[in-house]
């Protein structure tokens, strides 16, 4: 540690400190528009101006490190002052040449009431301008369907440049020109392509990129704004929902240092509008070949009517956006049916039997800044979950890990080793090799397996050859409380449905076999709960009853339609991929006629008889905790912590693999669930995605 006195007030900090980071330690508020404690230093907005002692001019904080600083002349602590009329007078000159050219158009433009720049040049500013000349005006610039862009108002803090270049690993922004003359632009004017591109939004400290689907939409005064978790994908990450009305407008990152730094995907912050488009808001039974809309009444005795069939005729289906709560309804009220056909994997993943330990993603998503080298196994998380695929990336620019693939070879925004496209590679690659010493010899080695090697008709003996390469490299560590293991899932509610047992029952059919048997006649009655995603069967095989919130391709082949909440619109539990337990909350409340999923199984029950030992979400939960106790371990990810006890060479199931190389589910990344399906705003970005990867140059 290293004394510095700041605004005379002696502080220790890290010698490695910029000024700027010293200055806040102190409690002293420095300005600053280019630096973000996320990106590389720029130093080129100059606001964070500070007077050190000795030095013949004000500096710049945030290019300064503490260690750079010269003692006094009898050895006095190195001094910095934030509040001397030179430093005042330094600012208020910074901010009146940002201020030259920008546009007095605060009014109409979208960043007011959240914009940096309007509250700096109220608190550091001069209270007049002196600048009489014309100011300059900019093209406006085309990134693609998500970023709006206003150019003129841009003051070169070059932050979306860096944050595309560094943390997306896509470096489609740049500068062109130079004084006067500098513009930020994309290349050839393309569209972004990047999976996280927005959040150049929250990283803009003025109003020249904003969110062209929220344009002109509303104020941040007028909306109500509640804490919750992202269900996207499987990493839970956190998320701030933003709602007025009934109308859910807007969805922001919330910073989470384990999870998602205060990063999310382009899909999770706009596939919002798909939560208003192709909704469910009312009960329906089909009559006469036709769904016809009916009363709850009606909808719950055709129900209960068609769950009096044989228990063994009878079978459910969790999709990818079930909550904990419904899925432990759905479980309680079948069980006590006697129904052991119950499956949460829709895909088909090979998963779910055996310590938990085996579909956990063990390292934990923090934990991957910890590993020296990592082995993917059948996953793409450029699309499968992009905000840890940006943790990959950081992880790989510090030039202290080595990657290598098994699956596809595509760009993941790092550079990695491809080892083969299939189990035949991996069984090749446990037989030693380069990479497999460099596994073995590794002090903390991560071992990912993704979907794309589970989610097959070999997929358990894809997971027990992997198994044996993770205990043959040593990926399991009790001395260093390490556990490499780590399973990638791209549903939400996967890790939930296996935490609390929704497979099958002794004798039970999986998804595959659920569906088979409706379309042979020896199921009568399928149960979907928002299962959307996999296979289904034909329409009038069995008679299908679908529990979701949107028309997507469940509710096409339903007979009894029960209209649920959103994520947005209920509280609920999710478990992320990392077996971290997360409630989100209710943003909105349900449209027309629907209802939160647990409270039409918990009447449904009623109805049949078979009351639910609960009546509210509390008393759920209570008997949730009860009967699977990680639930009450909210917002901890268990990691490494039975490392002792887990052996992954005896996960999955013995015998042949295979040459069908490994393939990622998520062929689109912006159409993986009905909620994204159903956005208008996705379905440009899909458009988007597929011209720019059409497009060919003339070289090629």
């Amino acid at each position: 540690m290293t004394k510095i006195l700041i605004d005379g007030v002696e502080v220790d900090v890290p010698p490695d400190y910029s000024l700027l980071q010293a200055c806040e330690a102190a409690g002293a508020e420095i300005p600053r528009f280019c630096y973000h404690e996320r990106l590389s230093v720029a130093g080129n907005c100059r606001m964070c101006l500070v007077e050190v002692k000795g030095a013949p001019k004000p500096v710049a904080s945030c290019a300064q490190q503490v260690k750079d600083q010269r003692p006094g002349p009898n050895g006095e602590p190195p001094a910095v002052i934030t509040k001397s009329p030179l430093v005042k007078k330094a600012r208020e000159g910074v901010m009146e040449f940002l201020l030259i050219n920008h546009p007095l158009d605060c009014p109409i433009c979208d960043q007011g009431g959240e914009c940096d720049l309007q509250d700096q040049s109220l608190a550091y500013g001069r209270s007049a301008t002196r600048y009489d000349e014309n100011k300059r005006a900019v093209e406006e610039k085309h990134m693609g369907p998500l970023v709006k862009t206003v150019m003129t108002r841009c003051i070169q803090c070059t932050r979306c440049v860096r944050f595309v270049t560094e943390v997306a690993g896509v470096p489609e922004i740049g500068a062109t020109g130079r004084g006067e003359d500098m513009e930020i632009t994309t290349y050839l004017e393309k569209s972004l392509t990047s999976e996280l591109s927005a959040n150049v939004i929250d990283l803009c400290p003025v109003g020249a990129l904003t969110s062209k689907p929220y344009a002109f939409n509303a104020r941040p005064w007028e909306l109500k704004k509640t804490e919750s978790v992202d269900v996207m994908d499987a990493l839970g990450s956190n998320i701030r929902i933003d709602v007025r009305g009934d109308e859910v407008l807007r969805v922001l990152p919330r910073v989470n240092e384990e999870i998602n730094e205060e990063w999310i995907s382009d899909k999770t912050r706009y596939c919002v509008d798909g939560l208003k488009r192709q909704r469910l808001d009312r009960p329906y039974v089909r009559r006469g070949g036709k769904l016809v809309a009916v009363t709850w009444d009606e909808a719950l005795t055709a129900t209960a009517q068609a769950l009096r069939a044989a228990p063994d005729r009878i079978g459910a289906i969790a999709g990818d956006l079930a909550c904990a709560e419904s899925m432990k309804a759905t479980l309680d009220l079948l069980r006590g049916l006697g129904v052991k056909n119950t499956d949460c994997r829709a895909d088909g993943q090979a998963i779910g039997v055996g310590p938990r330990q085996g579909w956990l993603f063990n390292a934990t998503i923090l934990g991957i800044e910890d590993a020296d080298v990592i082995l993917l196994i059948g996953a793409n998380p450029r699309v499968e979950a992009a905000v840890l695929n940006a943790r990959l990336r950081k992880v790989w620019l510090r030039g202290a890990v080595r990657i290598g693939v098994i699956g596809e070879r595509v760009d993941l925004t790092y550079g990695y080793d491809h080892l083969g496209a299939g189990p035949q590679s991996l069984n090749e690659l446990a037989k030693g090799g380069d990479f497999f010493d460099a596994l073995k010899g590794a002090k903390k080695p991560l071992i990912i397996v993704g979907s794309g090697a589970l989610a097959r008709p070999d997929g358990a003996q894809v997971l027990r050859a992997a198994g044996r390469l993770a205990a043959a490299v040593g990926v399991v560590k009790p001395e260093e409380n390490w556990n490499g293991w780590s399973v990638l899932h791209t549903a939400a509610s996967r890790v939930g449905g296996l935490d609390l047992g929704f497979l099958p029952g002794d004798g039970g059919l999986d998804a595959a076999g659920m569906v088979k048997a409706a379309n042979e006649g020896r199921l009568d009655t399928l149960f979907l709960l928002g299962a959307d995603d996999g296979p289904l069967p034909e329409r009038g095989k069995a008679t299908v009853v679908y529990l979701g919130s949107h028309g997507d391709a469940g509710a096409h082949i339903a007979d009894i339609i029960l209209p649920g909440a959103a994520y947005a619109e209920k509280s609920a539990t999710w478990v992320n991929t990392e077996g971290r337990v997360q409630y989100g909350r209710r943003a909105a409340y349900p449209k027309g006629d629907a209802r939160e999923d647990w409270s039409i199984l918990r009447a449904l029950s009623a109805v049949m008889g078979r009351t639910l030992p609960y009546d509210s979400l509390v008393a759920l939960r209570a008997k949730m905790i009860a009967d699977h106790p990680t639930f009450g371990a909210v917002d901890y990810a268990p990691g490494g912590a039975d490392a002792t006890s887990f052996n992954p060479a005896v996960l999955g199931a013995e015998g042949a693999v295979s040459n069908e190389p490994f393939r990622s589910p998520v062929r689109d990344f912006y159409f993986t669930n009905a909620i994204a399906r159903a956005s208008r705003t996705m379905a440009e970005c899909s458009k988007a995605a597929g011209a720019t990867s059409a497009a060919h140059v003339a070289a090629e």
